[in-house]
């Protein structure tokens, strides 16, 4: 039984992220179309992934503000 309550644990944390990640990725896609589509079209991720990171530090930290 405590096999279970672990992996339903693990499962849940995994799907938060992955939630937490697309819903990020969305947003950056809305918000900031030009770098996203210069990311892709040039094979440099790393102006997306810079960006990416910058939204969700900003969403945890308007999160904390409520704390």
């Amino acid at each position: 039984m405590r096999l279970q309550r672990v992996g339903l644990s693990v499962f849940g944390a995994v799907v938060v992220v992955s939630v937490v990640l697309a819903v990020a990725t969305i947003w950056l896609f809305l918000t900031n179309p030009v770098t996203v589509a210069t990311a892709v079209n040039d094979g440099n991720v790393s102006p997306f992934i810079r960006n990416l990171a910058q939204v969700l530090f900003e969403a945890l930290q308007g999160l904390l503000k409520y704390l």
